[in-house]
């Protein structure tokens, strides 16, 4: 889809992205020569990453459809990539990595034939049974369940999830299947996602003291979560009508959606980074920590955002008739 093709709205929502991170750039150089005691480096590090997550997802949406769908295929198995290096394995299952890895071509390959029957059962029916058969052939017994869950929750969370951000961009309206809303729905998910991330660390550090989850996640408070799922909500009341066929009604709800599930995002992936005593899951966006860690809120919030807008509008899809 070109970029005059997109929605006036569309196109105004990545330009207050690209104004809101000019602005941005502007303000680590003010604070730098305001207060040249304290180091900016890492703020400074940060916006700059965020130039180029924003400029190549922006990129996703104006693209072709076959590049957007290739972009969060890439994104998938980078996340994968990144999981599974750090996730112990057993040296036999080496052999059974090839088959989740080759998840992602084939799920990725039923979004670009708009296959929605084959695209939701592929990775939770026949993955899920053919990695533990494949597992088994080898004869390797000791840590099975665990060795299996690995795959299971890698596969479902960074491919899987993911996946459904992909399709999201190219539904057609059944009653109108010329029209194709995808690019204000991804733009409405993946933006909200992200500053759901923001609003919940920025109140849970003005008002927080009630902690969650403080084995998991101390950072966690009931104040930065309620005020960030509130906020959420309030943007996406205004944001939904404006950028996707959904009413305020119905987009507050949206925005609720979010606001929860990218909570519950964060703290699974928080969970693992834990259990493994890491920190960040790598170090491929600086400033930011590696793929996980920028994506931990949209593998919750992209099925769930996904499902409730496609059964909310019975989304035109070969093989999706209820």
């Amino acid at each position: 889809m070109r970029w005059y093709e997109l929605e006036p709205a569309v196109r105004g929502a990545i330009g207050a992205i690209f104004v809101a991170l000019a602005l941005s750039s502007i303000l680590v150089r003010v604070l730098r020569a305001v207060r040249p005691g304290v180091d900016w480096s890492e703020v400074a590090q940060r916006v700059r990453t965020w130039w180029i997550i924003a400029g190549v997802f922006s990129f996703s949406i104006v693209a072709s459809r076959t590049v957007s769908i290739l972009f969060y295929a890439f994104i998938s198995y980078l996340a994968l990539k990144e999981y599974l290096s750090l996730i112990p394995t057993r040296r036999a299952d080496r052999r059974v990595l090839f088959w989740a890895y080759l998840a992602i071509p084939l799920q990725f390959f039923w979004v670009y034939c708009e296959w929605y029957g084959m695209f939701i059962i592929f990775i939770p029916v026949y993955m899920f049974l053919l990695l533990p058969m494949r597992m088994v052939s080898i004869g390797q017994t000791d840590g099975f369940i665990r060795a299996a869950g690995t795959l299971h929750w890698g596969l479902m969370t960074m491919v899987f999830s993911i996946s459904h951000a992909a399709f999201l961009l190219i539904l057609r309206l059944k009653e109108a299947p010329e029209s194709r809303p995808g690019p204000g729905l991804v733009l409405m998910l993946v933006v909200l996602t992200e500053l759901n991330d923001i609003a919940q660390f920025v109140w849970g550090k003005t008002c927080g003291k009630r902690k969650i989850l403080p084995t998991v996640s101390p950072g966690k408070t009931w104040g930065g979560f309620l005020g960030g799922v509130a906020t959420t909500v309030v943007l996406a009341t205004f944001a939904g009508p404006w950028l996707t066929p959904m009413n305020h009604r119905q987009a507050a709800f949206a925005g609720l959606i979010i606001g929860v599930g990218g909570f519950v995002g964060d703290v699974c992936i928080s969970a693992m980074k834990r259990d493994l005593k890491i920190k960040d899951s790598g170090a491929l966006l600086p400033g930011h920590g590696g793929m996980l860690d920028r994506i931990d809120s949209l593998t919750y919030t992209a099925p769930l955002y996904f499902h409730y807008v496609y059964w909310l509008y019975l989304f035109h899809t070969h093989g999706a008739e209820p």
